[in-house]
């Protein structure tokens, strides 16, 4: 997620979408992680709105099956 969206418009996305999301955010986290250990980041914040953002994702996508 480029720009910061709300709950809501994550809760409006269908499965598949929030399944694109979730990669997106793992890959972003991951990428975090991996500088952050080459060399220190400006922001090391980054890598908890990306674990929070995951958490976020997975969340939704468990009330979805939940409810299905």
């Amino acid at each position: 997620m480029a720009k910061k969206e709300s709950k809501e418009s994550l809760h409006e996305l269908s499965a598949k979408e929030l399944q694109v999301r979730l990669k997106e955010a793992q890959e972003k986290s991951f990428r975090l992680q991996f500088q952050h250990t080459s060399n220190p980041l400006k922001n090391p914040m980054d890598i908890r709105t990306a674990r929070r953002e995951i958490a976020r994702i997975l969340t939704i996508l468990h009330q979805k099956e939940k409810v299905a």
